[in-house]
């Protein structure tokens, strides 16, 4: 890829009802030198209520959530038309694939956007935290870490740009952030330049796929209970895509060689399941395909224990048995299966709300086509044609964003009905997925105690505007 986006965001909360408020990228040339950028911020949408710990991490005032230039509905489009030019491309941040990804996925979605840009073709996407524990774990000094309280390497963002000697008093802000990632990023291509193209080979599902098709034995990287680990992996079997979860299209079984798997070969799948169920370290690994696991030669492993301590002709033994033995990947496959039906049957029936179903159903190719029509739109029209979009999520999220943007074209019985359905989450007494009005206030609590056992008399001001803020909110709906 000739083209690489390093972004961060920043967010109301960092769950999938939180709001994307700050974006941040540095456009790079293969070379990673810099050929463009972007740092926007927007105002939250109406009708959330704000985690106070976020708001001060990320340094959001209230004047900065509420009176920013572009409302969350503008700053989305203004994003959006970036991605679009900026591609072909390769995204890339640090633990994006983890947060920033998802939190695009579902704030696109619920704005009547196309979630999957960032890497859907042309476009792909990588982690820069997966390379940087893949070059760690290769050589040592290839950054200066901090140690996390376990005493392991730690690759936060914010530490490992200190430790660089970069400037951090403006970290969590999201161009701050995405420009220091760059720089740690540019060290590692700098010290790995015989690896650097292989790093970037699993930015694609189908790069992967690819490799996990082939017979042979890789290096994998992982970190494991805060500690980054190697281990030395082979294919399974060839036939009936045996390497595949059968639950779970992105996930993609390897084997352990540190474990002899004759005595596996021919067990039934009650005796298998209960054997690897005691291995620690797993003798599976899993690989998500969709979120760029680091893959390389075998050679770096083998220099790793245990594997070093192998010979080598066994090693080749074991993966030969694994990719012979039909049956044995049919047990995993079964294993696997049988683990997914046990927690689908002690799940909680409940019936989802549209915001958080994304992933359960895919927008109606006819809707997709009809976004950009419908942004282009005046908010008269865009009400009209809301009766278009086949998925009755995408009439929800319209009208909810016409609510936000433009509430007083709305008709006063839809007007009410949505400012009711607000009002009903935000304020509800319960324990819920979202953020409500009372769950802000027992956040503040707990983080005002923490301030006064500091004597941190700024953060005590924060937390009183932001009270305040959140009173308003109360006060607005209360009468929905």
């Amino acid at each position: 890829m000739d083209k690489i986006v390093i972004y961060d965001t920043e967010t109301t909360n960092s769950t999938i009802w939180g709001s994307i408020i700050e974006f941040g990228a540095v456009v790079v040339d293969k070379n990673l030198k810099e050929i463009g950028k972007l740092s926007i911020r927007g105002r939250m949408p109406e009708g959330e209520v704000p985690s106070a710990k976020a708001l001060l991490v990320n340094s959001t005032s209230i004047d900065l959530l509420t009176k920013g230039n572009y409302s969350h509905y503008d700053f989305l489009g203004a994003v959006e038309n970036f991605f679009s030019k900026a591609a072909p491309a390769m995204f890339m941040g640090w633990s994006n694939l983890n947060f920033d990804r998802r939190m695009f996925h579902f704030n696109f979605f619920k704005g009547n956007r196309y979630p999957y840009i960032t890497h859907s073709s042309p476009n792909s996407e990588h982690d820069g935290i997966h390379i940087a524990r893949a070059a760690q774990t290769l050589n040592s000094e290839t950054l200066k870490t901090e140690l996390t309280d376990a005493g392991n390497e730690s690759l936060a963002l914010e530490g490992l740009s200190r430790m660089q000697g970069f400037d951090t008093s403006a970290s969590h802000t999201a161009y701050v952030d995405a420009l220091n990632a760059l720089k740690i990023i540019r060290i590692i291509k700098d010290k790995h330049k015989e690896n650097w193209d292989t790093f970037l080979k699993t930015s694609t599902k189908a790069g992967v796929d690819t490799l996990l098709n082939k017979e042979g034995t890789f290096s994998i990287f992982e970190n494991v209970k805060g500690k980054n680990m190697t281990y030395l992996v082979c294919t399974m079997h060839p036939q009936y895509y045996s390497h595949s979860h059968p639950k779970k299209s992105n996930d993609k079984f390897v084997f352990d060689l540190r474990r002899d798997p004759e005595p596996l070969l021919n067990m039934s799948v009650s005796q298998l399941k209960s054997t690897i169920k005691s291995f620690s370290p797993k003798c599976i690994r899993v690989l998500k395909i969709n979120k760029a696991p680091v893959i390389l030669d075998e050679q770096f492993a083998l220099k790793q224990k245990p594997y070093s301590s192998l010979d080598l002709e066994l090693i080749k033994r074991r993966a030969q048995m694994i990719r012979e033995s039909e049956k044995f990947c049919q047990n995993i496959q079964t294993i696997y299966r049988e683990i997914e039906d046990e927690k689908e049957q002690t799940k909680t029936q409940e019936d989802l709300l549209p915001e958080e179903t994304l992933y359960e159903k895919f927008i109606p190719n006819k809707d997709t086509a009809l976004f950009k029509t419908w942004h282009s739109s005046s908010w008269e029209d865009k009400l009209k044609m809301l009766d278009k979009f086949q998925d009755k999520r995408c009439s929800w999220f319209g009208q909810k964003i016409i609510y936000q943007e433009a509430p007083q074209i709305l008709p006063p019985d839809l007007y009410k009905n949505i400012k009711s359905e607000i009002a009903r989450r935000i304020l509800s007494k319960n324990k819920e997925k979202w953020q409500t009005i009372g769950m802000a206030y027992s956040e503040i609590d707990t983080l005002r105690n923490q301030a006064d056992n500091k004597d941190d008399e700024v953060e005590l001001k924060k937390l009183d505007e932001i009270n305040e803020f959140i009173m308003s909110i109360e006060k607005k709906y209360e009468i929905a």
